[in-house]
């Protein structure tokens, strides 16, 4: 390979310096610190590999400021810092106690950033919010081996049993706020209440046909919790329309269906029992009263029945005409065979 011997002008992303300090006087007199630049060799590109490899290592760093400021919030006025821990890490990558530490860092930001806000979470509005502080000694005290407030069999006994009476409590007060607000629904103008516990409001009556269990149908919804918040619509894409089967969604949307004529756009208040009951179905908590506005558009089934009749009737109309094409031909062929006989004959 040719070799190229390029002087490059070195890119010092973290100045090296080294302190030296005077010694103390006895009677503590501060000296002026004395920095002392290391001189730095210049970089020589020798082969073709060096020169790709640097612009290799260059091109790498692309996009790398802002991740550093978003991931790690490091300020940008300290660069030097920064790449000082880079070159320090690449040069110690083999040293034991500095790869432990270098973990330990690690697993603080994720401690700091995922692991302890997620276990926040677990306890929001309640009187017993975690304390980041006391938190982080926590851990510490588990890689540590300190027993000495908690092993960690007790540890997480103590913790997941309050998590779980937080729960169960928060699940009870908000199941109840739903079940209140059925009943006082219930004695709104035009809200009709079914012996189940669904209620509904006629908004616009259809006059069309009402689906069976077992027909698809096309409609329009939007659905949204007691509070207001809507967790989805059809009227926010494109179509604005779904399909499904009646016996394919929540007990509540099968039994309005069934009721409801095609054209009709009402309003349902679906219990939790007959909605998701006491599972978590997305941003839907355990224990929703489920609100739905409904539009039944048309039932898909019927229109597919008529196709599907009108293919049966044409192909069997083309196996009936071939069938007589066939008994045709073979009269024409035998008529044929007798004539040629009987010329034989003659």
């Amino acid at each position: 390979m040719k070799r190229i011997a390029l002087l490059a002008a070195v890119v010092v992303l973290g100045s090296s310096l080294s302190t030296a300090m005077a010694g103390k006087k006895k009677d503590k007199k501060k000296k002026a610190d004395t920095e002392v630049v290391a001189p730095v060799a210049p970089l020589v590109l020798a082969t073709t590999a060096d020169t790709l490899s640097y612009a290799a290592g260059r091109t790498a760093t692309q996009g790398l400021i802002p991740y550093l400021q978003q991931e790690y919030r490091v300020d940008t006025a300290h660069m030097a810092d920064f790449v000082k821990g880079y070159e320090e890490a690449i040069a110690r990558q083999s040293d034991p106690t500095f790869v432990a530490y270098q973990a330990g860092t690690q697993i603080a930001q994720m401690a700091t950033k995922r692991i302890l806000p997620s276990m926040k979470a677990d306890f929001e509005g309640s009187e017993e919010a975690l304390i980041e502080e006391i938190f982080h000694k926590g851990f510490a005290s588990a890689l540590n081996n300190d027993n000495t407030v908690f092993d960690d069999s007790l540890a997480q006994a103590y913790f997941e049993g309050h998590r779980k009476a937080l729960k169960e409590a928060q699940s009870a007060a908000y199941k109840k706020q739903n079940e209140d607000w059925l009943a006082e629904n219930r004695k709104g103008e035009g809200v009709i209440t079914l012996p189940d516990g669904l209620q509904y409001k006629v908004l616009t009556m259809g006059t069309g046909e009402k689906p069976q269990k077992d027909q698809k149908v096309k409609v329009k919804y939007e659905g949204k919790l007691i509070d207001g918040t809507i967790f989805d619509s059809s009227y926010k894409r494109n179509p604005q329309t779904s399909e499904f089967r009646c016996d394919q969604v929540i007990k509540g949307w099968t039994e309005a269906l069934q009721l409801m004529p095609v054209g009709s756009k009402w309003e349902l208040y679906i219990p939790q029992d007959l909605a998701y009951g006491e599972r978590q179905a997305g941003t839907i908590k355990p224990f929703s009263t489920l609100i739905f506005t409904v539009e039944l558009i048309d039932i898909v089934n019927d229109e597919e029945k008529k196709a599907d009749a009108d293919k049966t009737a044409t192909d069997k109309k083309a196996t009936t005409d071939k069938k007589a094409a066939g008994g045709n031909a073979a009269k024409v062929a035998a008529a044929k065979n007798v004539a040629r006989k009987i010329t034989k004959k003659k």
